[in-house]
């Protein structure tokens, strides 16, 4: 069953058009990385420097543990963590942002 996971990340202060511009041309391997994960859809929202991202992903963590050393992920986690205020190491067994309500 396939799972929906929200996450919020910041980016630092400065940097929104030069993750807009990388957005624009997400790598075709890192697609194929991600679709081979397990991820259905990746959507991202940005309010000033906020980003609200849903992942609509297989299994998240086992997708997390396939990208982690993943050589299309690699590169494009250091790209992401000059833009980022936290940079992503892909360590933790992280589950999300915590879901209060979903209308039934």
């Amino acid at each position: 069953m396939a799972e929906s996971i929200a996450l919020h990340t910041k980016l630092k202060p400065g940097t929104e058009e030069a993750y807009a511009e990388a957005h624009a041309h997400i790598p075709p391997e890192l697609v194929a990385a991600l679709k081979a994960a397990g991820v259905n859809n990746w959507r991202i929202w940005r309010s000033g420097l906020d980003l609200f991202h849903v992942v609509d992903v297989d299994d998240y963590q086992a997708m997390r543990h396939a990208l982690a050393d993943h050589p299309a992920n690699v590169p494009w986690q250091a790209r992401m963590a000059g833009l980022l205020e936290v940079q992503d190491d892909y360590s933790g067994e992280d589950a999300g942002i915590q879901k209060v309500w979903e209308l039934p």
